[in-house]
C-alpha cells in the first residue's frame, strides 16, 4: 500500500531556496575572508593543497542548480561539501536539510533519514527543524511496502510521524503526518488480515480469531474492520460458537449496514438457520458499546 507523494515535500525545495536566496558574491567573499583569516596552513614550495576551498556561494548555488535538474545524488554531494568546507557558515545547517531532501528524492531513505537526524541533533531550535523531523518521518514512511513483508518500517514511520504531530501540531507537516499515520495504521491492519486469512484457510480458527480481534480492537477506524467482523462471524461459526458469530454479524450490520460484508454475514448465518443478534456479554458488544 502506497500513497502518491504529497505536494508538501515536492514544493519544499522552492521554499528553502527562496528562504536562503541565491547567495551574493560580495557577501560570500566577505564570509570567506573572515573564515580563512589567519587560518591558512603553511604549504611548502611545490606542495599542493590537499583540499581546495570553494566559496560557499558557489557550492550552495551549484547544489540548488543540481536539484532543479533532478540530479539528486550530485546535489546531495554538493551540499555535503558546503557543510564540510564551511561548517561554521549560516548555510551549513540549510545544506544538511537539502542533503536530506536530495537523498529522499533519490529514494535513498537511509541517507535521507541520517541527514535529517544529524540536523535535528545539531540544530534542534532551527526554523527548518519541523521540516527535518518531517523528512526523517517520510523517509521511513516511503519504505512501507507490501503487507506480506515485515512491518518494522511501518511502526517506525508511525512513531516518527506522531512526533511531528506532537512537536509541531499547527504546522502543515503535522497535517500531512496525520494523513500518513492513518495510511500506516491501515497497512498494519492489512498485515493482521493477511495472517488471519492464512490461519482461517488452514482451519486454525483460534489463531485466526486473535488476528481479526486485533483489527477490530486496535484498528477499528481502518477500512479492514468490516471484513474482520465478517471473518469473525465465519471463524466462530466454524468453531460452533454461534452466539459470538451472531454478535459479530450484528455489530457488522449495525456499523456497516451497506457493506457487502454485511450481506455475506447474513447469508452465512442464514445457511445455519441463524440471524444477527448481539449478546450483551460479548467482548464485541462491549468494544462497540452495543448491548
Amino acid at each position: 500500500m502506497r500513497q502518491r507523494r504529497n505536494n508538501t515535500t515536492l514544493s519544499r525545495i522552492g521554499a528553502v531556496a527562496i528562504a536562503a536566496g541565491l547567495l551574493g558574491g560580495c557577501s560570500a567573499a566577505s564570509d570567506l575572508r573572515n573564515l580563512l583569516a589567519g587560518d591558512a596552513p603553511d604549504i611548502a614550495p611545490g606542495q599542493e593543497a590537499v583540499d581546495k576551498v570553494t566559496p560557499v556561494a558557489e557550492l550552495y548555488n551549484k547544489g540548488l542548480s543540481l536539484l532543479k535538474k533532478k540530479r539528486w545524488k550530485a546535489a546531495a554531494k554538493k551540499f555535503a561539501e558546503v557543510e564540510r568546507q564551511h561548517p561554521y557558515s549560516k548555510y551549513a545547517a540549510k545544506a544538511i536539510v537539502m542533503q536530506s531532501f536530495a537523498w529522499y528524492r533519490r529514494k535513498e531513505y537511509d541517507k535521507a533519514a541520517q541527514a535529517a537526524e544529524r540536523f535535528i541533533t545539531l540544530h534542534p531550535g532551527h526554523p527548518e527543524a519541523p521540516y527535518a523531523y518531517y523528512l526523517r518521518a517520510v523517509s521511513y514512511f516511503d519504505r512501507i511496502g507490501d503487507v506480506r513483508r515485515d512491518v518494522t518500517a511501518t511502526r517506525q514511520a508511525m512513531e516518527m510521524l506522531q512526533e511531528v504531530v506532537n512537536r509541531f501540531p499547527g504546522s502543515k507537516y503535522a497535517a500531512d503526518a496525520r494523513k500518513k499515520i492513518r495510511l500506516a495504521r491501515d497497512h498494519l491492519a492489512g498485515k493482521e488480515m493477511t495472517i488471519g486469512r492464512y490461519y482461517l484457510k488452514r482451519g486454525n480458527y483460534l489463531a485466526a480469531i486473535n488476528r481479526f480481534k486485533t483489527v477490530v480492537r486496535d484498528y477499528q477506524t481502518t477500512a479492514h474492520t468490516p471484513e474482520a467482523l465478517y471473518r469473525l462471524t465465519e471463524a466462530y461459526l466454524a468453531l460452533g460458537v454461534r452466539s459470538e458469530a451472531q454478535t459479530a454479524a450484528a455489530v457488522l450490520a449495525h456499523n456497516f449496514p451497506n457493506s457487502s460484508w454485511t450481506k455475506d454475514a447474513r447469508a452465512l448465518l442464514s445457511g445455519q438457520g441463524l440471524s444477527p443478534a448481539a449478546r450483551a456479554g460479548s467482548w464485541l458488544s462491549r468494544l462497540f458499546n452495543r448491548t
